[in-house]
């Protein structure tokens, strides 16, 4: 009788660690996609009015660049007429610039053409890439290579060079992100990746010795964010004989073995990756990030599936269930800085001075949720 008893109990053990990790039923991930989206795109159905935080910025500026990445990714699963018309829309608004224009080389101000070159290859009108082309040009054609000061810049641009190197086949596309990552990467601060740790800084001010709370390095999450997920996007566009593509990927496995050894047990990350004491709990924005990047590296076979499908799973529930309020809302989500303390405190109800690029991480996330099988 305990035998049977014991057996019953190890399958029960058996099934409960199964079912916890099942992959997410996709009709309830695109259920929950389309309502986040449909919030935002209701609140800010005048895809044309500014943001005011401090001054007015146009709404092509970098978080709504993000929104719309995230807003192509989910029209790609699921093609909407609104979708598809909010996205074009907002860019022929804007005649398909930056702010700053063609010769700004802020990589915040160059993050809008991500979503013009996927509304390009929907539809290609060379009138829709004919600014950001330029840009790139002009900095292709120039000799700087320490734009990118700050981690975040290398998701804002990075992946509009990988972009325009898959669509025109020209290599000086490629060879110019690999400098202007590798400056970042090695020379920026005395260089903002710590090979040791896996993870980055997020500008110079952050490199040692300045430190945490409890005294280890400081590792902000969206930051380090925006690196994995501009790895994820460059890694989807270029080809396999990009020179340093398995460079690219090193670092991709390197920052996924450090986001793994971090994940709180709610499946959330804390805002200080490797000090939950300095305004530590949940937070949304950088959590679908690693989200996005480790469901992209398992789907293509970069991430061993066993290994991280549990991390992804996990993080995906704990934000359904913890983060989306039931009109759409989505909670959690830090508002814009650069470090842990910003935009604090983090909470369901606190709305972020930003809401467009906390959604449009989660949408990059959510899509490749739904991807996976």
């Amino acid at each position: 009788m305990r035998k049977q008893v014991l057996f019953v109990l190890i399958l029960l053990v058996g099934w409960g660690s199964l079912s916890a990790q099942s992959i997410p039923d996709r009709k309830e991930t695109l259920k929950n996609l389309i309502k986040v989206n449909d919030y935002f795109m209701k609140k800010y159905a005048d895809y044309t009015r500014p943001s005011y935080v401090g001054k007015f910025r146009p709404s092509n500026i970098w978080t709504r660049g993000v929104y719309y990445e995230g807003l192509m990714a989910l029209h790609a699963i699921y093609p909407h007429s609104d979708y598809y018309d909010y996205a074009y829309n907002w860019a022929d608004f804007h005649k398909w610039g930056m702010r700053g224009g063609n010769i700004t080389r802020n990589a915040d101000d160059h993050c809008c053409g991500q979503a013009y070159i996927e509304l390009y290859k929907i539809s290609p009108d060379p009138a829709k890439i004919k600014n950001i082309k330029t840009t790139m040009d002009m900095l292709v054609n120039t000799p700087q290579v320490n734009d990118w000061t700050w981690i975040d810049a290398i998701q804002m641009g990075m992946p509009i060079l990988a972009q325009l190197g898959r669509l025109t086949g020209e290599r000086k596309y490629y060879d110019k992100m690999w400098q202007m990552y590798s400056c970042s990467r090695n020379n920026i601060g005395g260089g903002l990746f710590n090979p040791k740790e896996g993870l980055w800084w997020r500008d110079a001010n952050f490199v040692p010795p300045y430190k945490e709370p409890n005294g280890k390095n400081c590792f902000w999450s969206r930051g380090n964010g925006w690196v994995y997920t501009a790895l994820t996007r460059v890694l989807n566009e270029i080809p396999a004989d990009e020179s340093h593509r398995k460079d690219y990927i090193a670092d991709f496995l390197a920052m996924s073995k450090a986001l793994k050894a971090c994940q709180r047990p709610d499946g959330f990350w804390n805002v200080s990756l490797h000090d939950e004491s300095n305004y530590g709990g949940k937070e949304t924005s950088g959590t679908s990030l690693f989200i996005y990047g480790m469901a992209w590296g398992i789907r293509n076979g970069i991430l061993d599936k066993q290994e991280y499908l549990p991390l992804v799973i996990k993080a995906w529930n704990a934000i359904v269930k913890e983060c989306i309020h039931p009109n759409g809302f989505l909670g959690y989500v830090q508002g814009s800085g650069k470090e842990p303390k910003d935009s604090q405190p983090v909470t369901y109800k606190s709305v972020p001075d930003f809401e467009d690029y906390g959604v449009g991480c989660f949408l990059l996330a959510g899509t490749e949720v739904y991807k996976l099988d």
